[in-house]
């Protein structure tokens, strides 16, 4: 049983370790392997169909809304990033440079795309020309590179995968609802597929996204009491637009400039799956998106007719993604590799449970077994995995609200910020010089202002004037 228990030994304690229980995490389950290439990683098997199960229902949930798939170019000529000001010192710390074709000297440098806001802008106003040719909704799946000076692997690094939507429309009015049915989609995803509850709100002026009018976020609670930025969703209003001379001819016949949103999701959500379910032993996946749903653990496979009878089950539950492990390994090693995994259930299938026509069922997230009749074994398996569904998102929900603390004075804040890892909700003025202060003071940012407001005081916490806004706070990843 010792050699069983390896897989699990290797991984830190969350409680004694934090950072280093996600490391050992992501590694020991497969899901990632580091690279020559510092600050940029290898995404594994596993890992890459985690993210292709979000893409797929990403993708799905997009052109619902009438969204179509584009492809950019991913460098950028420095003139054109130079055309937005705020946008463009904004990324200018994190841009990656092309200076070379080959052995030649280029005659304009160029960046590896940060964001593609520049590049849409530009084929936007040679694409539209009438009020006929709105709204444009367009989306890409693509890798972006940021030069981050602290990496971690999903959370931050240099190259990641995302999609970045950009939608071209005729009025602000338009604009903006697209602004928030997008957030509202990430919000809804997060909740239904990752089982991840997260708070919607807008960002300060602060932490807006370079260039936007208005940035609308989601915002995740970690296991640890760290807040996540899960999504975001930007409007533009005409900034870029009068940047990049983007006119359409209206109803009336009169030239003007559209208005635009982006709005994005990225591989950090990984991550965030990662802190916000796992445990000691390892992973612990929403079956919503497990590459495998459902392993098969034959016990005394050497024996008659069991590899047979795992199979069988296998062709029974065809309707979810199951695997069965026939490898040489123990059953126990088996066992703790399917936890490490994170795989939601498990199916123990041995000589005795073929005489007795069952087999035993154990929950990835409870730990708890049944035992099934194997008539009624695709039934309740699909009870199961619906079931450890509800299941982690009730759970996650109620960590993230038993670690939401209120403070309506600015000694209290910073005692909570310290002692009790989590949300903070407190009222503030809007003055960006109480948001500094804040941040330097406890190390805690604003993290949103809430759709849901809520009137906790009628003082700024930090200087005491009339507040204007309810706002989420924390410290983050």
């Amino acid at each position: 049983m010792a050699k069983d228990k390896k897989l699990v030994e290797a991984i830190t304690s969350m409680d004694v370790d934090f950072a280093q229980w996600y490391t050992d995490v992501v590694k020991k389950a497969e899901l990632i392997d580091y690279s020559s290439v510092k600050g940029c990683m290898v995404i594994k098997p596993d890992g890459y169909a985690i993210w292709e199960n979000i893409q797929k229902e990403l993708d799905k949930r997009f052109k619902e809304t009438g969204v179509q798939n584009v492809y950019m170019p991913m460098f950028i000529p420095e003139s054109l990033l130079q055309k937005e000001k705020d946008h463009v010192e904004g990324f200018a710390p994190e841009v990656a440079w092309v200076t070379h074709g080959g052995l030649e000297p280029l005659q304009e440098r160029m960046c590896v795309r940060p964001t593609s806001e520049t590049l849409f802008c530009d084929f936007y106003a040679r694409d539209i020309h009438s009020y006929r040719d709105l709204p444009k909704l367009y989306n890409q799946w693509c890798s972006v590179v940021r030069w981050e000076k602290t990496t971690r692997p999903f959370l931050r690094s240099r190259e990641f995968l995302w999609q970045e939507g950009h939608t071209a429309h005729a009025t602000a009015e338009e604009a903006e609802e697209r602004t928030i049915q997008m957030l509202n989609l990430y919000a809804d995803f997060c909740e239904q597929v990752l089982a991840m509850p997260v708070i919607r709100g807008r960002k300060t002026d602060k932490e807006k996204f370079a260039g936007a009018e208005a940035t609308y976020t989601i915002e995740a609670l970690m296991h640890d009491g760290k807040a996540l930025q899960s999504g975001t969703s930007h409007n533009f209003g005409d900034g870029f637009a009068k940047a990049f001379n983007i006119q359409f001819s209206d109803k009336d016949n009169k030239l003007k400039y559209v208005h635009q949103t982006s709005w994005g999701m990225t591989t950090r959500l990984i991550g965030a799956i990662i802190m916000v379910h796992g445990d000691n032993n390892g992973l612990v996946l929403p079956p919503a998106i497990a590459p495998v749903q459902v392993v098969i653990v034959p016990v005394q496979q050497q024996k008659a007719g069991v590899l047979d009878k795992a199979y069988e089950l296998k062709n029974q539950l065809s309707g979810f993604r199951v695997k069965v492990d026939d490898t040489d390994k123990s059953p126990g090693w088996k066992f703790s590799e399917s936890e490490m995994r994170g795989i939601p259930v498990r199916v123990e299938i041995g000589p005795r449970d073929i005489e007795n026509g069952q087999a035993v069922l154990v929950r990835r997230d409870t730990h708890e077994k049944t035992t099934v009749a194997l008539a009624e074994l695709d039934v309740k398996v699909d009870e199961l995995l619906k079931d450890i569904q509800r299941n982690l998102l009730e759970k996650a929900r109620s960590h993230r609200d038993a670690h939401t603390y209120t403070a309506v004075t600015m000694e209290e804040f910073a005692k909570t910020i310290e002692e009790k890892p989590g949300f903070v909700k407190a009222m503030w003025c809007g003055c960006q010089e109480c948001e500094d202060k804040i941040k330097e003071l406890t190390g805690a940012t604003s993290r949103c202002m809430p759709f849901a407001q809520e009137q906790l005081s009628d003082k700024c916490v930090c200087c005491g004037k009339p507040a204007t806004k309810m706002v989420y706070w924390g410290k983050a990843y």
